[in-house]
């Protein structure tokens, strides 16, 4: 099987069929990941804690993928409001502190389901078996 389904214990997208990522060969693309709490069944409150989760979330996303964080190339945010961006430029200068290898980016005005003031989806480009970097 060329192409596997990536999920992580109690992360799904609710009611829905589909994983949270996906990888074929070297390349992963994420769904969407936002800041739900999975003990509680909701989303946290306040934009730096969904912020904060969203990217804990990304990271375990890419781990079971087999990725990490250095293997991301561009990222997509969506946000309810542009109040939004301070707290994901606050997650993103700690998970890609050296501004000479960030991924490229993006970010939409988009009304994100429920209680979620912000998504994000990530496409990761593993670094070929054999090959060097």
């Amino acid at each position: 099987m060329r192409r596997k389904s990536i999920d992580i214990d109690g992360y799904r997208h609710i009611g829905a069929p589909i994983p949270v990522a996906s990888r074929i060969d070297n390349i992963v693309y994420t769904g969407a990941i936002s800041g739900f709490d999975l003990d509680k069944g909701e989303h946290v409150e306040g934009l730096e804690a969904q912020a904060e989760l969203m990217f804990t979330h990304l990271k375990a996303v890419l781990e079971a993928a087999g990725a990490t964080p250095e293997d991301v190339v561009r990222m997509t945010f969506y946000v309810k409001t542009p109040e939004a961006r301070k707290a994901i430029n606050a997650e993103w200068v700690k998970l890609f502190p050296d501004e000479a290898s960030r991924p490229a980016r993006h970010i939409l005005n988009y009304e994100t389901p429920r209680a979620s003031q912000m998504q994000c989806d990530a496409v990761a480009v593993l670094p070929r078996e054999g090959r060097g970097s």
